[in-house]
């Protein structure tokens, strides 16, 4: 799938005025990893990312024609995530005092847990098309804040709202998500390929929390190592077309970041034992960037 998404905006808005409806798509994003989880460096987290085409989340809102809110999904996975849905809404209400009923609708949704950003895109799809139905002026970073995302990472918001190749520093001393530092287009011959173990779930909230609580700090020397290929490997391999560095630097990215979680993965750089066997068979037959 290509991952050029700079161009254009890629959460697409579309309105029906005849029947006031609106219809948002979100894009899946890779979160690349933290630059310094532990703030040995003096600043917490800060992340880089990278939207995606192909997998998407896509939401319907609509003014309801009775007195009743109407929810409804097209299928089984994004029939699981219209609890989550409705929560939103819901939020999203209480703040605006916006209380006229509405119908929602989930087209389709990203695999939850699977690392693409499924609960942020969902929660900004559903805010952009609250916001549109009803003429809000309100910026994703407001949604995310009202909807409880973007609390470490500030790539997901900009992947919704521009896609590219992201790089944020972290939370604000306020507590508002991270501000945007780089966002580059990629170059459009370049690939990416997914390779998702359906078997197998990633830890998310509370399970994740207490997982992250448990390991050591990343050492101020691994930190410092993340900063430096982001800065000279990963931005410079994709603003100049040069897929080698770029591929070099991210990858041992990955390998720092997953040495770090491995105790929380049964010892694996992955979550997945059969997607750890995968990516080592690409790294002796292929020139790429792995994680």
């Amino acid at each position: 799938m290509s991952s050029d998404l700079l161009a254009r905006r890629h959460a697409s808005i579309g309105l029906d005025e005849a029947v006031h409806a609106v219809q948002v798509h979100a894009p899946g994003r890779l979160h690349l990893g933290f630059l310094d989880p532990a703030a040995t460096l003096g600043r917490r987290f800060g992340s880089i990312g990278l939207a995606i085409e192909g997998p998407e989340t896509v939401v319907e809102l609509s003014a309801g024609g009775d007195h009743l809110d109407r929810f409804s999904a097209d299928d089984a996975s994004a029939r699981i995530e219209l609890p989550r849905a409705r929560e939103h809404l819901e939020r999203l209400r209480q703040a605006t005092r916006c209380l006229q009923p509405l119908q929602l609708r989930l087209r389709c949704t990203l695999p939850s847990h699977a690392g693409l950003g499924s609960g942020t895109q969902l929660a900004l799809a559903v805010g952009r098309a609250f916001c549109t139905l009803f003429q809000l002026p309100i910026e994703s970073v407001q949604l995310a804040a009202l909807t409880g995302r973007g609390l470490r990472s500030g790539v997901g918001i900009a992947a919704f709202d521009s896609g590219g190749l992201l790089v944020d520093g972290g939370p604000r001393a306020d507590g508002t998500p991270a501000a945007l530092l780089a966002r580059l287009p990629v170059p459009a011959s370049w690939r990416v390929l997914l390779a998702i173990d359906p078997r197998m779930r990633g830890l998310s909230g509370g399970e994740e929390r207490a997982a992250l609580a448990e390991l050591s700090p990343l050492p101020r020397e691994a930190a410092a190592e993340i900063c430096h290929e982001v800065l000279m490997r990963v931005l410079p391999g994709a603003a100049g077309n040069e897929f080698e560095p770029f591929a070099a630097g991210l990858t041992r990215i990955q390998r720092i970041l997953g040495e770090h979680f491995a105790p929380a993965q049964h010892g694996r750089l992955y979550t997945s034992g059969a997607v750890d066997r995968l990516m080592e068979w690409i790294d002796d037959h292929a020139l790429a960037g792995l994680g």
